[in-house]
């Protein structure tokens, strides 16, 4: 297979799986970032704390991933 081919048949299929599973993906995350803004924000005893809050809430897959980790002891 010549380069120019290889080429074409990587952007095909790089193409095809993004378009799939975006909307999808981005949905998840976008649900899970308003319903964690909701409940950090909620907790908040200050000002300080409700911006923490905003920036957990971004956060919010890397300790999904950590509870998970420490959950199956790895």
């Amino acid at each position: 297979m010549d380069s120019p081919t290889k080429l074409n048949t990587k952007k095909h299929l790089f193409k095809r799986g993004r378009k799939n599973r975006s909307l999808s993906d981005n949905t998840v995350y976008v649900m899970g970032f308003i319903g964690t803004a909701i409940y950090y924000v909620s907790c908040s005893t200050s000002f300080w704390a409700g911006a923490l809050g905003i920036l957990k809430a971004v956060l919010w897959p890397v300790f999904l991933v950590y509870g998970l980790f420490q959950y199956i002891n790895i």
